[in-house]
């Protein structure tokens, strides 16, 4: 019988790429059928099938020479793998086309079936528009049968060979002469091509006539147009390292057409490749001079020059010299150097351009700028847009060294014999595109860098270490021996620090090695772009980043991502999901224990702390120009604001004001108004529940009077949420004050909002008075819409008829409210779950993995079966018998609605939240026991779950 039919399209999300990744790893063997396989198809699947042949999982892979398309490294990377056969069917006169693209994954007597369009090639599983139809049938269907027999005469047949050295090395030379010829027909027909244009122009290259703007530099001439219109005279370009930024600015000029103008830039060699992208675009319409320590040829249209050169040399130019001045890696204009440059020149139109605009150096690049942002294209965007090369990064564990694990401290050390050994095993695992390695390796060190370098010749690679000592030439010799095709004479890897994190271009580089730790996002993808860059041949860049044990290790995901929100739980789910997390062709993969090393790092750090704060809040501040509001955060994908409402010593944005902006925020609240804000911010902003936010708004909004009942029918008439009397006493006493427990009791007991007015309530007069003072009711206002949004975003999604949102996370405080509970209740006095009699509510919370520290009373073995099913423990001291446990196994039968919360661990120090994971049913198998090591006794439960838990989660909590 065939169930659980789907298809896939390499739609975003939905890619054969992630459904390989997938079925892959839960199979017990395969078997694929496709024409054609290259590097760029394996390349994604590298951590996969290394994980099956430690397992033993065993694979059959039939393709083909058909078309000569298939790669022979390809062939001789499947061919090294113990747990799998490969065969290459070599086509002839009787059997002229090979065309199967057909999946196999057997799981007991289940068998999952893809047969469509897409190859083993890394456009056909991610980004080519396919059809593949996958569906799921037992071992004695008949339409198993049928293709399985296919199969079957195909790997029989006396044309499948197995993938031997003679057959490697005949078919290697058959595809090389294959690629010389398709080389030459190419070439001459460019030639032909070029002759025809050259004939129909006198002014434009060839080049230059074949040359279109990427989506990025249409987008950025006119935004810039627009900016000009207004009367502007600065703009900056914010793009990704590879995505074209100097092309960007050629475009422009060609709009602008300035009689002069002004390149600038750090470093030379990029000075000449600019000079070439210019030509490419302007043909011979325009003059091109090179002006540093070398050159001096002042006297052309457009001048590059070295920001060196003219640091001490600009005055020797008329102030209104150039029409146009374009400022690359303008992210260095804080430099006294540049500013006095800035000053001095008076230009129709300055241009900035910058890949990494957020400085920790403080200085604001985009006052600079006047703010005015063209255009801002992140790596992420890019990636999407397809204007960088594809990239495959694995998170690999860094090994031990004597028996230890190396902290942070030791990394610099890491040069012995065993770690070399281990990097160079990976780094020919994994391999590259193309011929040949070439590679960069970023060090923490200089001396570290000089010592790997030197082992890696003795091992017989070719490398050398480069730092700022070495001469301008020097680097230029290494860059060209690193990006030349040949064997000879060239260089696999360059070892460095950081001469090399921006101010390059190094199109050809194929890998990169990240032997340090992660120290920011921002050189995280800087060093991750010296790869990005697309150039001939080159499909995708490997990337190996080895993970060791560091605090800072959450900040891999978030230089992955780009979601700089600080939300745990987005960082979290970044790691989770791997390979669906990016759109095209490129993937993140990390081994089991680096990515439970970034989970530790996740929990450990604490995002609400002020420095952090700090940070983001000035780099927004300094995109916009101005203090920024609640709403940017979310409009700019900053920081969560959350993070500041959580802060111990904050707890609203008043407060945060107040202490980093001493001069420009001269805002002062009364101590009973900083704690109306303060309750509002950080009980309600999270929009987890729209009850008591439409309440405020009304009140804000000066309709004062019955207030409860307009809103609670609001709630019934526009949202469809249910309410009844326990759901009016629960709102009650939350802006009341009433709801609170413990010590929070005390915290805002002189905090309410509403008040008995006849059968209804009204403001009440405290908060009435409030409001007087405008700025606290605007402020007010402004939490209360900002609350209003994120329930919209993130809460509107509702499971069923409860209040809560799947896979959300909530606090024990939250649970209590969102559940209509009359009063809160602290976290020791609900344990593990608590049965309220009034709402016929029974919420169970989970703490999946228990410290070892715990005492063996409360060393609950909870556990889930498989996705739908959880065994969960009662309180000790309980039986079958128990009132507690009695209701928990009858719930269906007594009407009592069970909701399960689960969180993996209490190593997050900073959120005390669970996930959300539906309603629970207890199937009625339970088990009285004694308590490991106790005289204690306790009752297993097996509960079925209403909705089985989504995989990534799943894996989440339970790996």
């Amino acid at each position: 019988m065939e169930d659980n039919i789907f298809f896939i399209s390499n739609a975003p999300g939905n890619t054969m790429q992630a459904f390989l990744e997938k079925e892959l790893s839960k199979c017990e063997r395969f078997i694929i059928s496709v024409a054609f396989i290259s590097k760029s198809g394996l390349a994604s699947l590298k951590q996969t099938l290394l994980e099956l042949e430690n397992r033993g999982i065993p694979g059959k892979i039939l393709t083909t020479d058909y078309l000569t398309f298939t790669e022979p490294g390809a062939l001789r990377s499947l061919s090294k793998y113990r747990n799998i056969e490969v065969k290459l069917f070599r086509c002839d006169k009787n059997i002229k086309g090979f065309h199967t693209k057909g999946y196999l994954f057997f799981k007991e007597k289940v068998i999952s079936i893809t047969i469509g369009s897409s190859n083993l090639t890394g456009n056909a599983l991610a980004v080519n528009k396919e059809w593949n139809t996958c569906f799921s049938v037992e071992d004695d269907a008949s339409l198993y049968k049928s293709v399985i027999e296919d199969f079957e005469s195909l790997w029989n047949s006396s044309n499948a060979f197995p993938i031997t050295e003679e057959i490697l090395d005949e078919y290697t030379q058959i595809y090389i002469e294959q690629k010389r010829i398709a080389r030459e027909l190419q070439q001459q027909k460019i030639a032909l091509e070029k002759d025809a244009v050259i004939r129909d122009s006198k002014k434009f290259s060839f080049d230059q006539i074949l040359l279109e703007p990427n989506s990025m530099q249409i987008e950025f001439v006119r935004k810039l147009n627009e900016i000009r219109a207004m009367g502007e005279h600065r703009a900056l370009l914010i793009s990704a390292t590879g995505t074209g930024k100097t092309y960007a600015a050629a475009f422009a000029l060609r709009e602008i057409n300035p009689k002069r103008a002004l390149f600038l830039v750090h470093r030379e060699q990029i000075l000449r490749k600019a000079i070439e992208s210019f030509k490419n675009v302007f043909g011979d319409t325009k003059t091109f001079g090179l002006y540093s320590g070398t050159s001096h040829e002042i006297d052309r249209d457009f001048i590059f020059a070295t920001m060196q050169t003219m640091a001490t040399h600009f005055e020797d130019f008329a102030k209104q010299e150039f029409q146009v001045i374009v400022v690359d890696e303008a992210h260095r204009v804080g430099a006294e150097s540049y500013q006095n440059m800035m000053a001095y020149f008076n230009p129709d139109l300055w241009i900035g351009m910058t890949a990494s605009p957020d400085r920790t150096d403080k200085f604001d690049v985009y006052s600079a700028f006047d703010h005015n942002i063209a255009h801002e294209i992140r790596l992420q965007e890019a990636m999407r847009l397809n204007l960088l090369c594809p990239f495959h990064y694995y998170g690999i564990t860094d090994i031990f060294v004597d028996g230890e694990e190396k902290d942070k401290r030791d990394f610099a050390r890491l040069v012995c014999d065993e770690r070399v050994d281990f990097i160079i095993k990976k780094a020919e695992y994994f391999d590259h595109s193309g011929n040949r390695v070439k590679g960069l390796a970023f060090c923490s060190t200089l001396e570290e860098s000089k010592e790997l370098s030197k082992k890696f010749n003795e091992c017989g690679y070719r490398t050398i270490a480069l730092s700022g000592a070495d001469s301008q030439d020097t680097r230029d010799n290494c860059v060209k021996q690193l990006e030349q095709d040949e064997w000879d004479g060239g260089l696999d890897y360059i070892f460095t620090v950081d001469i090399f994190n921006e101010g390059i271009d190094i199109p050809q580089v194929n890998q990169i090695l990240m032997l340090r730790p992660t120290e920011s996002p921002i050189i995280f993808v800087q060093q991750l772009g010296r790869g990005l860059r697309k150039a001939e041949n080159k499909e995708f860049v490997m990337i190996l980043d080895f993970i060791g044990n560091y605090s800072n290790n959450y900040m891999i995901p978030i230089a992955l991502s780009g979601d700089r929100t600080y939300n745990k739980d987005n960082i979290r789910r970044y790691v989770r999901q791997e390979v669906k997390a990016l759109e095209g062709a490129s993937t993140i993969h990390f081994d089991e224990i680096a990515r439970k090393r970034i989970y530790e790092s996740i929990d450990s750090a604490n995002f609400s702390e002020m420095k952090l704060i700090k940070e983001c809040y000035k780099n927004l501040k300094y995109k916009l120009g101005r203090i920024p509001n609640l709403m940017d955060y979310e409009e700019y994908g900053e920081i969560d604001a959350m993070r500041i409402f959580e802060n111990a010593s904050l707890g609203s944005y008043h407060k945060f004001l107040k202490k980093v902006e001493k001069d420009e925020y001269k805002v002062d609240f009364s101590t009973i108004e900083e704690k109306y804000l303060e309750y509002v911010s950080m009980k309600f902003a999270n929009g987890k529940r729209l009850h008591e936010l439409l309440i405020l708004d009304e009140l804000l909004g000066g309709n004062n009077r019955n207030v409860m009942s307009r809103v609670m029918s609001k709630m019934q008439n526009d949202f469809s949420i249910s309410v009844n009397e326990k759901t009016r006493k629960n709102v009650e006493n939350i802006l009341t004050g009433q709801f609170a427990s413990g010590a929070a009791k005390d915290t805002f007991a002189d905090v309410t909002f509403i008040e008995k007015d006849g059968n209804d309530f009204c403001i009440s007069s405290k908060f009435n008075d409030l409001l007087d003072n405008n700025e606290f009711r605007r402020q007010m206002t402004e939490v209360v819409k900002f609350g209003l949004f994120r329930n919209k975003k993130y809460f509107g999604h509702r499971y069923k008829d409860t209040s809560f949102c799947l896979y959300e996370k909530y606090t024990y405080e939250d649970v209590c409210r969102l559940l209509d509970w009359e009063k809160s209740e602290v976290s020791l006095n609900i344990g593990g779950y608590k049965y309220d009699k009034n709402t016929q509510t029974y919420p169970v919370f989970i703490n999946y993995e228990k410290n070892d520290n715990i005492s063996a009373t409360t060393r609950y073995e909870d556990r889930f079966v498989n996705e739908g099913t959880l065994i969960a423990i009662s309180k000790s001291g309980r039986t079958s018998k128990s009132e507690d446990v009695k209701a928990a196994i009858e719930a269906d039968q007594r009407g009592i609605k069970m909701d399960l919360f689960v969180r993996k661990n209490k190593d997050d120090h900073t959120s005390k939240e669970f996930y959300y994971l539906g309603r629970l049913h207890a199937t009625g198998s339970t088990m009285d026991f004694v308590m490991p090591e106790t005289t204690k006794t306790a009752v297993e439960i097996t509960y079925n779950l209403e909705t089985p838990v989504r995989q990534d989660i799943y894996e989440y909590l339970v790996g």
